[in-house]
C-alpha cells in the first residue's frame, strides 16, 4: 500500500490528498461533517463493472452508483420500483413488461430509455462475467438475448424460457449484474469488445446518488455525490473508503475520530470500546450460513438416527455465545434469515442424552467422524468444540485440518469424509440456496455437479428436487413461501446437512453517525442516507 501508513496518521485529509493527487491538505481532528469516511478490507474487489462485481466490496460501491429496474429498499429491505415505474407479466408467464420512469438522467446528463436498460441486460449477458449466470437462469444467452430483451420508448419487454414465479425474476433484477449502464457512454470507450469494461474499473457510468472520482486496488475510492438524485440527493457530498484490513487499527482510527465507520471489527476490538460513548456498535445479519455436511459415500452418513444424533451433538447456542460471540447467531434452516420463506426457529440444541440415545438406536457402534475444518482461528474454535460434545455423545471426531482452497478442492471432488464450510447466497432469491442444497438432478461422479451442494456431498434428496424445481415456476407468493418452508423442514430433518448458524454482523460508528445501513441478508450497504 503506498499511502495506507500516512492515511492513518492523517485521517480523511490525508487520503483525499494522495488519493486525487491534490495538494497536502491541513489535518482534520475530526472527519469533515460533508464526508463519510469507511474503513473496510476492500482487497476482495475484481471489477467495478456491475457486469463482473461480485464480491461484497465491489457491490457496495455498485449499490450507490448504480441502480436497477427494481430495487431492495434499504431500511424495509422490502422490494420496490427502481427505474421502472411498473411492470406486469403476461397471463403464460413468459413475457414481462416494464414501464421505465420518465425523467431520470445518467451521471452524463443522458436519459435513462428502455433502449439503454435493454442494453445494460443484453451487455451483461454478453460479456458473459461470473455474476451473468443469474441472469443466464432466464435462458438468455449472447445469441438470443437481443430478441429476449428488447427496449423501445418507455417501455421494457423481457421473455423468458419458463413460466418462472415473478418473484424470482424480480428478486434477481435487484442484484448488481442488471444494474442499468449508460449505454451510449460506454459504447464510446470499448476497448476490444468489452463494453466499456476496462474503463468502468476507474470511471462510473450510473444513475446512482454518487459517481466514482478514484478507485486505487487494496488502497480506496472516492466518490462524490450527483445533484437530483432520483431517490432524494445523498445527505453526504463524499465518501471516503479506505482499504484497512487491520480489525486493531480500524479501532485505533474509530475511536480518535480519523474515522466514521468500522467494517471489519472482531468481537476483542467490540468488546474493547464498551465503555467508549463516541462509538456505538450497529448488529445486522449477512447472508453467510455456516454447516456441517457428511459425505454419504460413507454409508453411516445414511443412516436417519445417526444424522439425527449429531444434531443433537452441537453446542449452537454455547459457541454463538462465547467462541463466535458477536460474528455469528444460531440458524439452522440453508435459507439465511430475510430471505423470502426463510424458517428463522430453532428446533436442535444440544442435547448429550438424546444423541447418545439415538446413537444407540442408529446400531452404529463407536463410530469415527473424519472432520475436513479450514485452518483458521475461527473454523478451529468450532471444530474444537464439535469434537469435544459428540465425543460425549459417543462419536469421535478426527481433526483433518488443512488450507482453505485444498479442503475446497477435495470437497468439490466429494472426497472428503465431513466437512465444516460456510455458503453465501449469490442472489436474493430463495432459489440461490434450495436449489444448492436440496437439487441433485444426477448423483453420478461423472456428473461433476459441484455447484450443487447436495452432489458434493453423494445426497440424493429424492423428490425434494422436484420439489426445489417447482418452488422456482410457482406464481402465487404465498403459495411459494409455503414450499420453500416445507423444504427446508424436511431438509434439515433428513439431510446430511447440519446448518449451525447465520453471519452476524458489528459494524462501528461514531455516535454522531446515523441511518447508515448494510442491507441485512439480501443487499448491500447504503451511503446516500447517512447522516453525521
Amino acid at each position: 500500500m503506498t499511502y495506507l501508513p500516512f492515511a492513518r496518521h492523517a485521517g480523511a485529509a490525508g487520503l483525499a490528498a494522495l488519493l486525487l493527487g491534490a495538494a497536502p491538505l491541513a489535518l482534520f481532528a475530526e472527519t469533515p461533517a460533508d464526508t463519510l469516511v469507511i474503513a473496510n478490507a476492500i482487497d476482495d474487489i475484481v471489477s467495478l463493472d456491475p457486469g463482473e462485481a461480485y464480491e461484497f466490496s465491489g457491490l457496495d460501491l455498485i449499490n450507490n452508483v448504480y441502480d436497477g429496474l427494481v430495487e431492495i429498499n434499504p431500511t424495509t429491505l422490502e422490494m420496490e420500483p427502481g427505474l421502472a415505474e411498473s411492470w406486469s407479466v403476461a397471463e403464460d408467464g413468459m413475457t414481462y413488461t416494464f414501464k421505465m420512469k420518465a425523467g431520470i438522467t445518467f451521471s452524463s446528463g443522458n436519459p435513462v430509455t428502455a433502449e439503454a436498460a435493454a442494453w445494460s441486460l443484453q451487455r451483461a449477458v454478453k460479456i458473459n462475467k461470473t455474476p451473468a449466470f443469474i441472469l443466464n437462469q432466464f435462458g438468455w444467452t449472447a445469441e438470443n438475448v437481443d430478441t429476449m430483451i428488447v427496449g423501445a420508448g418507455d417501455t421494457l419487454t423481457l421473455k423468458v424460457d419458463k413460466p418462472y414465479a415473478p418473484t424470482f425474476l424480480y428478486n434477481c433484477l435487484t442484484a448488481g449484474v442488471a444494474s442499468i449502464v449508460d449505454a451510449e457512454v460506454l459504447k464510446t470507450h470499448d476497448v476490444d469488445g468489452d463494453m466499456g469494461g476496462v474503463w468502468l474499473n476507474s470511471n462510473s457510468a450510473g444513475t446512482g446518488a454518487y459517481v466514482l472520482k478514484s478507485y486505487k486496488p487494496n488502497e480506496g475510492y472516492i466518490l462524490e455525490a450527483r445533484p437530483g438524485y432520483w431517490r432524494g440527493d445523498a445527505k453526504l457530498a463524499k465518501i471516503f473508503m479506505m482499504h484497512v484490513p487491520e480489525a486493531a487499527t480500524e479501532r485505533l482510527q474509530l475511536e480518535k475520530g480519523d474515522i466514521d465507520i468500522a467494517r471489519t471489527l472482531t468481537p476483542v476490538e467490540i468488546e474493547g470500546m464498551a465503555a467508549n460513548a463516541d462509538v456505538k456498535i450497529q448488529q445486522d445479519v449477512g447472508g453467510q450460513i455456516y454447516y456441517l455436511s457428511f459425505n454419504q459415500k460413507n454409508e453411516n452418513y445414511k443412516n436417519a438416527k445417526f444424522l439425527d444424533a449429531m444434531r443433537w451433538a452441537v453446542d449452537y447456542q454455547g459457541m454463538a455465545d462465547t467462541i463466535m460471540k458477536g460474528t455469528v447467531i444460531p440458524h439452522q434452516s440453508f435459507l439465511p434469515q430475510g430471505y423470502l420463506g426463510a424458517l428463522t426457529d430453532l428446533p436442535y440444541s444440544l442435547d448429550v442424552e438424546k444423541a447418545k440415545a439415538l446413537l444407540a438406536e442408529s446400531g452404529i457402534a463407536a463410530p469415527t467422524v473424519k472432520l475436513s475444518v479450514r485452518n483458521s482461528a475461527d473454523r478451529m474454535d468450532v471444530a474444537q468444540s464439535i469434537q469435544n460434545t459428540f465425543g460425549q455423545a459417543g462419536i469421535t471426531v478426527e481433526l483433518d485440518v488443512g488450507e482453505g482452497a485444498d479442503q475446497l478442492k477435495t470437497y468439490r471432488a466429494r472426497q472428503h469424509d465431513a466437512t465444516l464450510q460456510t455458503w453465501g447466497p449469490d442472489y436474493p432469491d430463495p432459489n440461490t440456496n434450495s436449489s444448492t442444497f436440496a437439487e441433485n438432478p444426477d448423483n453420478s461422479d461423472e456428473a461433476n455437479n459441484t455447484g450443487y451442494l447436495a452432489w458434493r456431498n453423494a445426497y440424493d434428496p429424492g423428490e425434494m428436487t422436484a420439489q426445489s424445481q417447482a418452488a422456482v415456476l410457482e406464481r402465487d407468493p404465498a403459495k411459494r413461501i409455503e414450499m420453500y418452508a416445507a423444504l427446508q423442514t424436511k431438509h434439515r430433518e433428513t439431510s446430511p446437512f447440519i446448518v449451525m448458524f447465520q453471519q452476524a454482523r458489528n459494524t462501528g460508528v461514531r455516535a454522531n453517525v446515523q441511518n447508515f445501513y448494510t442491507g441485512g441478508a439480501v443487499d448491500a450497504a447504503a451511503y446516500w442516507l447517512v447522516t453525521k
